[in-house]
């Protein structure tokens, strides 16, 4: 395995950590990568242009014009599989977590369309710094990838976290990131995402309060593997990458036909969706008017998708529910497990801070049928999502 044509864009910051460029980048084209650099002219003053033009054969770029011509950053963002700021500076940590543009760096990474990993390099006090903390939390909430640092020796001369990784161990992290790439290649995956709006009449709805954030989540990093993505997406204002196939439902019934007309040819199904448990018995055609003090709203079950499709499922598909509880959680995970014939059940609970709808963090807790339970802690949604396709893949791929 090698990196080879696979298109690297590769940031340099200002930091002493920049003379280390020069043997990743060759490391980088030995492997058989295409590697374009960008600079920051505060990292010209630690590594020549020139001397990264060389290694990797390519114009480094570090202006946003020279007057007579622009770097078009909007097309190098396009251009790589993956863009790779090392070192990352605490000056472009914080401005990636501000959305601040002011060179070229910046611009190229806003309107970057390909995944983002950085690898930060710092003095130990500015790492463990709280603002620093906060701003690495909030790239990682936007997708970006963050490469740990060493514990060594650093610029001050003191001994401490903050090192930026060796260029070999960026190497095998970008070996290891483009394996798990092919992980679910040919894989067909259906996942269920959002709210699902039941109507009362043509204003008034039945609903809950999911963002569809998780599923869409799931959808993104899926694709990323490999997969080709088909997102049954209910009632949602958050936006969709491209490469998924979305499928927009208002009802469960309309979900539930999507799903089930479509599953025979699936090789895992994630149902992330929350689903109403009841929909109204009649929908008036005409706003109901507030005419009475009292009004009684007659509801019948609506179809259960994960049953369904349990159900229907035969050898080498697999199967993934979810389970949102507010009371025994575990107890109630289980059961579902059981009842509705799934593989593994991811649980949240709406008792843990900073989980469930509307946040971009979770607190999962996966199930298997034989007894196995494996337990994160809080996360970006983005990262939860990773955790469920390793998860899904360590058991399909055994």
């Amino acid at each position: 395995m090698n990196l080879k044509d696979k298109k690297i864009l590769l940031g340099v910051s200002g930091s002493i950590a920049a003379y280390k460029t020069a043997m990743l980048v060759r490391l980088l084209v030995k492997e058989g990568a295409k590697v374009k650099v960008i600079m920051t002219h505060a990292a010209t003053d630690f590594v020549t242009p020139l001397t990264l033009s060389t290694l990797s054969r390519n114009e480094v770029l570090y202006e946003l014009s020279d007057n007579a011509t622009w770097a078009n950053h909007v097309m190098l963002g396009r251009w790589a599989d993956i863009m790779l700021i090392a070192p990352l500076s605490c000056n472009t940590l914080s401005k990636m977590a501000h959305g601040i543009c002011d060179n070229l760096l910046m611009a190229v990474y806003l309107s970057a369309t390909c995944p983002v990993a950085v690898a930060p390099a710092m003095d130990e006090d500015m790492w463990k710094h709280a603002s620093t903390t906060e701003n690495r939390n909030k790239i990682n909430s936007f997708g970006n990838m963050l490469l740990p640092v060493n514990n060594g020796e650093l610029a001050s001369g003191l001994i401490g976290e903050g090192r930026m990784a060796e260029p070999e161990e960026i190497l095998r992290w970008l070996l290891d990131y483009f394996h798990k790439k092919n992980e679910l290649s040919g894989k067909n995956v259906l996942i269920t995402a959002g709210p699902t709006y039941e109507h009362i009449d043509p204003v008034r709805f039945i609903g809950n309060y999911s963002s569809g954030k998780m599923g869409i989540a799931l959808a993104v990093e899926a694709v990323n593997r490999g997969a080709n993505v088909t997102l049954v997406l209910g009632p949602t204002f958050e936006p969709v990458p491209n490469g998924i196939d979305v499928i927009r439902v208002k009802s469960a019934t309309e979900m539930f036909e999507q799903c089930t007309a479509r599953f025979s040819k699936i090789n895992i199904a994630i149902l992330s969706a929350a689903v109403a448990d009841y929909a109204p018995v009649k929908v008036a055609k005409e706003k109901i008017k507030k005419t009475e003090d009292h009004f009684e709203l007659g509801l019948q079950k609506t179809p259960d998708i994960l049953k369904t499709l349990g159900s229907k499922k035969k050898a080498g598909q697999f199967l993934v529910g979810f389970a949102l509880e507010t009371n025994n959680e575990k107890e109630n995970a289980l059961k579902k497990l059981k009842q509705k014939n799934a593989d593994i059940i991811v649980l949240n609970s709406l008792a843990d801070k900073g989980s469930g709808f509307g946040h971009n963090s979770n607190k999962i807790t996966i199930f298997d049928n034989n007894g196995k339970e494996l337990a994160f802690e809080l996360k970006p949604k983005k990262q939860v999502a990773k955790d469920i396709i390793d998860t899904i893949i360590s058991y399909t791929h055994e």
